[in-house]
């Protein structure tokens, strides 16, 4: 639960410019598709997580209700695929959010450690992000 409207948590996960400022991983973005100028349509990210470093670049689309976000990996070079969404309900307490995310490296990774990494980035991405919506 986050104590924000959806509208603001919204614009602090399509403000790829300032990711480099609140996440840990994400060391430079460049919006390489500016898409309707209000949300962008295709970003690339520079990441640097300790043993997984990789320069990806993502494909978005933005639901019009602006309570949703889903992207997909157009390329990257540790990466062969990625998904991933944020999904946002209002309640009475505040914005609920829901983070989804799978990748799948080109390099093998037993199916243990996937998990546990994969437990991480989403626990860490959430922490972040209530962190920098609440700061304002």
């Amino acid at each position: 639960m986050m104590a924000a409207d959806p509208a603001a948590i919204m614009d602090v996960i399509a403000d790829f410019d300032a990711y480099p400022e609140w996440t840990g991983s994400v060391k430079s973005t460049e919006i390489t598709d500016p898409g309707d100028g209000h949300r962008p349509a295709q970003v690339r990210l520079t990441m640097d997580a300790g043993l997984l470093k990789d320069t990806y670049e993502l494909a978005y689309v933005w639901a019009p209700d602006g309570l949703s976000v889903s992207w997909t990996l157009v390329h990257g070079q540790l990466q062969k695929a990625q998904e991933g969404s944020y999904m946002l309900r209002e309640t009475p307490k505040g914005t609920e959010v829901t983070y989804t995310l799978s990748v799948d490296l080109a390099v093998p990774m037993i199916g243990v450690l996937r998990r546990k990494a994969e437990r991480v980035i989403l626990d860490t991405a959430l922490k972040e992000l209530r962190k920098r919506v609440e700061a304002g």
